[in-house]
């Protein structure tokens, strides 16, 4: 119902403003690449004060004040528990537990309740104050039959549990009944399976025509001249030329002169360099001061020669 027409195309009427790629080769050049111009490495002066101290070719010791001062003690044999091997009690069980022969009642004579007491009544005044039991008096009932159960004697021979059927019942000529049905023998069919049945038989299916499907005449007449594919958009579009935008970025100056950097610094020119000092406690005896003692620790106490006090210890 419903086929291609062969209609040729037609152009757009809106004009192309769409991005075309310039013609000329692009050489991948920015403006940082342009304008940079490289200077060179620049010598610096190093201000870092040598390392005069040099290291001791002494082998170390390896020694210390815990090695030298450690007293090595005994050690006292390990306290091993052992345990008590259990003995059964000889005294019988009584049965009795802490409860029963601690607890003791309080002295004195039992409590007793606090409830009146109410003594029953021999005649209810409410036993016949309805309008049911004043007409509905119940039937006087003569006593339930009750008879006595007979006394069980057990017998005395004994019983040989043999039943009625087990006594009299014989098998015929002295042999049990045979099956007279022959054993089925299932036999496999080697013949195709024709897949028929009894609801396959008797409902045959209805030799019928498929019945088309009602359709109106359509109600709509399309014109027999092709579509010419116009929107109202289209007609009424109207192309506007394109707006260009000054630019306020300002010019460029040119090319910066050559200056090159200065290497001097704030710490370049107030740096003083310190003479190197030796630690104290590298010496065997320190220079400005006098050995006073060793305290109950194993430290040297050493006191400065110019000061009476002293002011700190070294070790």
């Amino acid at each position: 119902d419903y086929k291609l027409w062969n209609e040729p195309k037609t152009e757009l009427i809106r004009p192309d403003h769409g991005y075309h790629p310039s013609e000329p080769k692009f050489d991948h050049r920015t403006v940082a690449q342009d304008e940079y111009i490289f200077r060179g490495p620049v010598a610096t002066q190093s201000f870092k004060p040598l390392n005069l101290s040099q290291k001791s070719k002494a082998p170390l010791e390896n020694m210390t004040d815990y090695r030298v001062n450690y007293v090595l003690r005994p050690l006292e044999k390990r306290y091993v528990h052992q345990y008590e091997k259990y003995k059964p009690s000889e005294a019988p069980f009584n049965g009795l537990t802490t409860n029963k022969i601690s607890y003791k009642g309080l002295v004195g004579e039992p409590a007793k309740l606090a409830k009146p007491y109410q003594p029953k009544l021999l005649h209810d005044p409410f036993c016949s104050s309805t309008e049911f039991q004043e007409k509905y008096k119940p039937w006087s009932q003569p006593p339930v039959f009750t008879k006595e159960p007979v006394e069980y004697v057990p017998p005395v021979e004994k019983m040989d549990l043999h039943t009625t059927t087990q006594l009299h019942y014989r098998h015929l000529n002295g042999k049990p009944a045979k099956v007279c049905l022959p054993l089925t023998q299932h036999k496999i069919s080697t013949e195709p399976f024709n897949t028929s049945s009894t609801m396959k038989e008797d409902y045959k299916p209805w030799m019928c025509k498929r019945v088309k499907p009602i359709t109106h005449a359509p109600e709509l007449t399309f014109s027999d001249k092709p579509m010419d594919y116009l929107t109202t958009f289209r007609i009424h579009y109207l192309p506007q030329p394109l707006t260009l935008t000054k630019s306020y970025k300002p010019p460029w100056p040119g090319p910066r002169p050559h200056i090159p950097l200065g290497a001097k610094t704030i710490y370049a020119t107030s740096y003083t360099p310190k003479s190197v000092v030796r630690c104290l406690a590298s010496y065997k005896n320190p220079p400005g001061y006098i050995f006073q003692g060793t305290s109950a620790d194993g430290h040297k106490l050493y006191v400065p020669s110019s000061e009476e006090e002293c002011l700190q210890g070294c070790h």
